[in-house]
């Protein structure tokens, strides 16, 4: 059996470097409100230049979602890299339940989501974050199931899973919801009560 490749001391310290620029930037807008936070403040709050912020993150909004990165190669592997047997929609809802649950259940939750729906910009980077994932999403099913990409029906499922973080945000029970979305998706939808 291989073992995965050793993390080197680079990659330590970058991924370091990036947790705590991330983890500052949030502490401020936490503390002072989104707007009345500059780049400059971050960095220096991180104690790093603004270049040095500006290589790990692409611009102001993708500071607050700092988790996003790799988010769009871990759809796609859950698709081509599911266990033989289990279907795209079960392999979706275990990547759901074990990424998207610890967020939404996390206790400073209720503060982070004030945070995004009180700033229009945060709002709106918020909603656009998890489906602009759709297409690479949808391309993985579609090449799975052996259909065009422009397949809707693959293009459908992809963006309502990736509807599913706006969806149950705020839930009293988003596992619950996570799980009562995912039966439709599996099982068809079916008139409450």
């Amino acid at each position: 059996m291989s073992q995965p490749p050793a993390v080197g001391r680079r990659e330590r310290k970058k991924a370091a470097t990036r947790q705590a620029i991330a983890d500052a930037a949030l502490k401020l807008f936490l503390e002072r409100g989104y707007d009345g936070v500059g780049i400059r403040d971050i960095a220096e709050a991180a104690d790093v230049s603004t270049t040095t912020l500006f290589k790990h993150f692409p611009g102001k909004e993708a500071l607050v979602f700092d988790k996003d990165e790799d988010r769009e190669a871990e759809l796609v592997a859950v698709v081509r890299e599911r266990p033989a047997g289990q279907g795209i929609v079960d392999a979706l809802r275990d990547h759901v339940l074990t990424s998207w649950i610890p967020i939404a259940t996390h206790p400073r939750q209720p503060e982070f989501t004030d945070l995004v729906q009180s700033t229009p910009t945060l709002r709106a980077y918020s909603e656009r974050m998890w489906t602009r994932h759709t297409a690479a999403l949808s391309a993985a099913i579609a090449d799975d199931v052996g259909v065009s990409r422009d397949n809707v029906a693959c293009q459908a499922l992809a963006r309502f899973v990736l509807e599913i973080p706006a969806l149950t945000r705020g839930r009293q029970d988003p596992r619950a919801a996570v799980e009562e979305i995912f039966d439709i998706l599996a099982h068809g939808w079916h008139a409450p009560g």
